[in-house]
């Protein structure tokens, strides 16, 4: 029989270490006639044939920055790299811009380079046979050109540096590694020679994309001496030592394989233990010969993590929750006194319910008086828990409807000490009709363990065609090898070749696009079908035309596991005689339903039901170790293994709104709702990156994706880019003015010209509505920057574009698909090149007024945390109106006004002052200043507020016609968007006093050719845009970030790999431009500097401000320093560069050889520097507003009240 021991993971007045502890205690119990072996006494390893282990030491030293101190190595001009990141910054709305500590304590840059030979858009450069700089032999086969190697001698003084400064742990990442590692193999071997312990991105992760990369080796080396210390520890409780365990000890990986303990790693370790979870409820739970798909939820008291399962392991998504303990505990649905008592100093407490009541007690107080209905105790923490079940589904439905798997045809597996309470709730709320709990649920991860097989995998890059016969005979060879040398490294541990056996899989995507897909090997062996399939099932098309390409080869060969068999529920639920169970026998307690209250509810020991009987809820089953509610009306069965439980139709609980009442609105509900509809738009924004082939889209993630109101204002988005969220209000309700009660269901808008609530012309907006009952109920929209739809300049982007149609096609309203047919002759014509791919708004839901009341209601919370937002500001100033002023490079003048009216919390923002329209791109459309204002009111509000148009609702702005902010429909507008729109949030900033300016524009760079002819032959030409981080402004309580992107955009940047592989650029420097910050009591963040150098001849444009006038400092602080771009010019010998200033906006023919230079400027300081912070006793712009959202029990107010517990 199954021995079972739960024991606290830290519990140092009673035991050193858990693990060891527990297997004290077994095996004490395995020897009853002897003594109980004493607590600190080696343990004998004679008598245990194989102990498996999860560990969360390595996921709680990520956490808690406890890691190993330690180093990256990189190539010269790349030490920023993980600073940099991918320069968007975690929150759009958090004008501190927080970020998480590095892992690392000191940069070393090594003088060493490799490239890309040839590019994807210029493949034909000749390949020489005679060159030592340029490889073949890399592992996908692609050339490289070596531009520096590294001097051994050099690094060897600068890895003595390391050492003195107490260093002993080092990742090294160089550019291009996953093709050619030997540059890496050199430093590591040098540095392992001194004693160093060395983690290697080309054999740790080989494949592409260096921050990535560089990530996972830092985290190795930060967390694989911690994980080994342990593991040392460890073995010193048993006798021997760690050495004599040999294979006997194993450890779960994150990929749900186990590995011996001298295998195991800091890397491999961060999801050790919901990785047991998986392995544990894909044995026990899935059937094979029914195929009925899983979605599974692990539980815990502070954190969840949702899986799929459908006959293979899938990805794991996290989503961390707030503590649930305290409102289960209130509501009756914890048994305290049948609930182990382990806690305490003598391991001898149960749950404290008084503490929890005077938690909730004290939190109904605080909600009951922001409201006018009062809410019970038991009300708000019922509130609590639907929103965190509502919470809680969206990774699901990521996981399901996002892919193309219907939610509902799956079954739902619950586990973890939380999960049996709130698994019917989470089952209602997804559709979901059947429940499965195996009956050791709160252990799952541990009896996981028991199940699981040694793996050991292994993935090399490759870059194949895969329609492309000689590339098929590569991938065969290349996957034969890997398949021997894994199932070898197995065979090698001692296991037998029939218990070892391997999964082949290649990571393929379609040409142009980044998203890949893991096709498993198919039993016909015809891969491009299997693609075919599954890129239809999870994007709804596919690209017939465009090649399939083979980025990885990957190889999982498995060691079986002798073990015990596991049962199917599904086989025993069929076989067993169900019968009702007569409840009768077994003790009642009240326990609160949302609905009808408290009902009496049946207490039942799981041990006391046999084999098929059946309980009907209300019913609290429980043993030990966990705690299983059902719900009303519902339906479980006592099975071997399991506990399944059907819903039943009829528990469905009706709640009657008053649907024009939005003063007494159902707080819960509308936090619900409030992640339903974010979910939508989350969803939109994965589908549109996923399917597109445009790297301004997949890589730079320039798009939006929103949800909005019948009448077209803003009700949810996801968190996208700022400037693109407020002013797609304006073009939904331009096209609904249009086209009124024209357009019929499968229609779909497109949209892209100023007057029509456009932002500049390359950002192209999808519009589709919603019906029901036939009419429109609410739309969906999404936004998306294009590189190049034509005008002057490749890139759309001209610095010197004077009038609108030079920048590109223009469309003020085209129904690009018509009753679900797509135009593609439309807009071909329009554009007069193919169209791009439909971006997919759809998720759309056959919703009921209930919603459009919710739309509202969200709007009206937002208003008013507006309106609580503007009294605070007005009384904080005195009264005075807010002013302020700020120029543009040119001259150009910004001038606000802001008067508030303390009495109704409305404001007016008026532009009056503002200089005219200008002869050339700067011009703003309005709806760009829109996004600007509700831009700084959400991100003055620190709570979890949804960004909708109730911002806007008290506010009234004046902006003189035919200024900048409001120029007429035929000037140019390109930089508006993207310079001008910043310059604005930087004097609607200002004149709130929030913080200190930003680096004051996107520093926008564009690079391509046109089509030409290349040896007799046409050759399409290309496009390149992107736009580079600075320097942040400092504020009242914090440092401004450096080299990140600011207010109105949050675009990534391409990472160097992949923009090296694609376009003829060699991106020598990308990296922190120091001490460019304003200086103050709070210094600003530094801007960046990006050397780009260009191995063919391009035309090259860049569009930038800041580069005169510097962003202001704030209180005293000093401002950040100008930006500046530059042209260094080969010199005709080839030998040297002349260095030409562009100033802020220009335009050029670079050759071969040429570089860009762009410095971006810093953000300004906060406060005289040397001062000590005084900041005011009542500060307004780093509180917490008490909106309605926020009181009346919100997700931000649920999590800091369980926080707070």
């Amino acid at each position: 029989d199954d021995i079972v021991v739960k024991l606290l993971s830290v519990d140092p007045s009673n035991y050193k270490d858990a693990p060891t502890e527990a297997i004290r205690r077994i095996l004490s119990q395995l020897q009853p006639d002897l003594e109980p072996i004493p607590k600190g006494q080696l343990l004998p390893l004679d008598k245990i044939e194989s102990i498996r282990m999860g560990t969360t030491v390595s996921t709680n030293a990520l956490l808690e920055r406890r890691g190993e101190r330690c180093a990256l190595i990189t190539s010269k001009g790349w030490r920023d790299v993980l600073l940099i990141g991918m320069q968007a910054r975690p929150d759009i709305f958090d004008l501190s811009i927080t970020k998480l500590p590095f892992l690392y304590d000191e940069v070393i840059e090594v003088d060493e380079r490799i490239t890309q030979y040839q590019s994807v858009v210029s493949p034909r450069r000749p390949v020489p046979k005679d060159d030592a700089s340029v490889v073949t032999n890399t592992t996908t086969g692609e050339t490289i050109e070596i531009l520096r190697r590294p001097d051994p001698a050099v690094v060897s003084k600068q890895l003595d540096v390391l050492w003195r400064k107490e260093i002993r742990s080092i990742a090294i990442a160089f550019v291009h590694s996953y093709l050619w590692g030997e540059h890496e193999d050199i430093v590591a071997k040098i540095a392992r020679d001194k004693g160093f312990e060395v983690s290697v991105s080309s054999t740790l992760q080989p494949m592409i994309k260096l921050v990535s990369r560089a990530n996972s080796s830092i985290a190795d080396a930060y967390l694989t001496p911690v994980t080994r210390r342990y593991i040392e520890s460890f073995g010193s409780g048993f006798e021997g030592g760690i050495e004599a365990f040999g294979n006997k000890l194993l450890f779960m990986q994150s990929d749900g394989g186990l590995c011996t303990w001298n295998n195991f790693s800091g890397l491999r370790a961060i999801l050790s233990g919901p990785a047991g979870g998986v392995v544990g409820y894909s044995r026990t739970c899935y059937d094979q010969d029914r195929g009925s798909p899983l979605i599974a939820v692990d539980m815990g008291g502070t954190s969840t993590d949702v899986s799929r399962y459908a006959g293979k392991l899938e990805h794991v998504f996290e989503a961390t929750t707030a503590e649930v303990t305290d409102a289960n505990l209130v509501l009756g649905r914890l048994l305290p006194e049948h609930f182990p008592k382990i806690f305490g100093p003598n391991e001898n407490e149960g749950l404290d319910i008084e503490a929890s009541r005077n938690l909730l007690d004290q939190l109904t107080q605080e909600i009951n008086s922001g409201q006018s209905d009062d809410l019970s105790m038991e009300q708000v923490a019922a509130g609590f828990l639907r929103i965190a079940n509502e919470a809680m589904c969206r990774p699901i439905r990521t996981l399901t409807e996002a892919r193309g798997f219907e939610c509902a045809s799956h079954h739902l597996v619950m586990f973890g000490g939380a999960g049996g309470q709130h698994a019917c709730s989470i089952a209602m709320t997804l559709g979901i009709r059947r429940i499965i709990i195996p009956r050791l649920s709160s252990l799952l991860s541990a009896y996981g363990m028991a199940l699981a097989d040694v793996v050991c995998e292994m993935t090399e890059p490759a870059a194949f065609i895969l329609s492309n016969a000689k590339d098929q005979e590569a991938i065969s060879s290349r996957m034969s090898a890997l398949v021997h040398k894994a199932e070898l490294d197995l065979r090698s541990q001692g296991f037998p070749p029939d218990r070892v056996s391997s999964e082949s899989y290649l990571n393929c995507r379609y040409h142009g696009s980044s998203t890949q897909l893991m096709i498993e090997t198919p039993q016909d062996g015809d891969y491009e079908k299997t693609f075919f399939e599954e890129h239809k099932r999870e994007f709804g098309f596919n690209l017939s035309e465009r090649s399939i390409l083979v980025d990885d080869i990957r190889v999982r060969a498995v060691g079986k596991s002798v073990g015990q068999e596991t049962r199917s529920p599904y086989k025993d639920f069929d076989e067993a005689k169900r019968r009702s169970c007569n409840i009768g026998r077994f003790e009642k307690k009240k326990v609160y339903f949302d609905g009808p209250g408290w009902i009496d509810t049946a207490v039942v020991p799981l041990q006391e039901l046999s084999r098929g009987e059946q309980v009907q809820g209300p019913a609290i089953i429980f043993d030990d170790t966990q705690t299983i509610l059902v719900e009303p009306t519902h339906l479980a069965t006592s099975l071997p293994e399991h506990i399944v439980i059907d819903l039943v139709e009829e528990n469905v609980i009706e709640r009657k709104i008053d649907l024009r009442d939005l003063e007494h609105m159902d707080p819960v509900q509308l936090s619900v709702y409030g992640h339903r509809l974010m979910g939508i738009a989350e969803q939109m924004g994965d589908i549109l990156r996923k399917i597109s082939i445009s790297i301004n889209i997949k890589e730079r993630l320039d798009y939006s994706c929103a949800i909005f109101a019948a009448d077209g204002d803003l009700v949810a988005n996801a968190p996208h880019i700022p400037c693109h969220l407020g002013a797609m209000s304006h073009a939904v309700r331009h096209q609904a003015r249009i086209h009124g009660d024209t357009l019929d269901e499968g229609d779909v808008l497109i949209s892209n010209h100023p007057a029509a609530g456009g932002s500049h012309l390359p950002d192209l907006t999808v519009i589709t509505p919603a019906f029901h009952g036939g009419k429109i109920i609410f739309w969906t929209a999404a936004r998306a920057h294009h590189a190049d739809i034509g005008g002057i300049r490749a890139g759309s982007m001209p610095p010197f574009s004077k009038e609108l149609w030079e920048e590109g096609a223009q469309m003020k309203s085209f129904k690009l698909v018509k009753s679900g047919k797509f135009d593609e002759e439309g807009i071909t014509k329009i554009l007069s090149e193919d169209p791009a791919k439909y971006p997919g708004c759809s998720g759309t839901r056959t919703l009921s007024d209930v919603v459009q009341y919710y739309m509202h209601a969200m709007m009206r919370t937002a208003e008013n945390a507006v309106r609580d937002l503007l009294r605070h500001v007005h009384k904080k100033f005195g009264g005075k109106p807010l002013e302020a002023m700020d120029w543009l490079d040119d001259g150009t003048a910004l001038q606000l006004k802001i008067d508030i009216d303390q009495e109704d919390g409305s404001a007016v923002f008026d532009f009056t002052g503002t200089s005219a329209q200008v002869y050339g791109n700067l011009n703003t459309p309005t709806a760009i200043l829109y996004s600007a204002i509700i831009y700084v009111l959400r991100s003055l509000i620190v709570s979890d507020l949804p960004l909708n148009q109730g911002c806007l609702t008290p506010i009234k702005v004046i902006v003189p016609p035919g200024s900048l902010l409001a120029p007429n429909d035929e000037v140019a507008v390109c930089a508006g968007n993207v310079e001008s729109s910043q310059r604005v949030t930087d004097v609607i900033i200002k004149a709130f006093q929030a913080c200190a300016a930003s680096q004051g524009g996107c520093n926008n760079l564009t690079f391509g050719v046109g089509p030409r002819e290349v040896d007799g032959k046409k050759v399409d030409g290309f496009g390149y845009y992107e736009t580079i981080g600075g320097g942040a402004g400092a504020g009242p309580d914090w440092d401004g970030q450096s080299c990140v992107h600011v207010h109105m955009t949050n675009t990534a940047i391409g990472d160097v790999e992949m923009t090296e592989r694609v376009y003829p650029v060699i991106i020598h420097q990308f990296s922190r431009r120091e001490h460019t910050g304003g200086a103050g009591r709070h210094r600003g963040g530094d801007g960046c500097i990006r050397d780009i150098e260009f191995t063919e001849d391009l035309d090259v444009a860049i569009l930038s401000q800041r580069r005169v006038v510097p962003p202001y400092g704030m209180a005293g602080g000093e401002p950040g320093v100008v930006g500046a771009n530059s042209w260094l010019k080969r010199t005709s010998d080839g030998k040297d560069w002349t260095r030409i200033n562009l100033g802020g906006s220009n335009q050029c023919h670079m050759t071969k050889g040429d570089h860009i230079l762009i410095h971006t400027p810093g953000g300004g300081g906060y406060g005289v520097p040397g001062t000590v912070d005084d900041r005011l006793d009542e500060e307004v712009y780093r509180r917490s507003v008490v909106a309605p959202t926020r009181a009346n029990g919100s997700v931000a107010s649920f999590r800091a009240a369980q926080m707070s517990g």
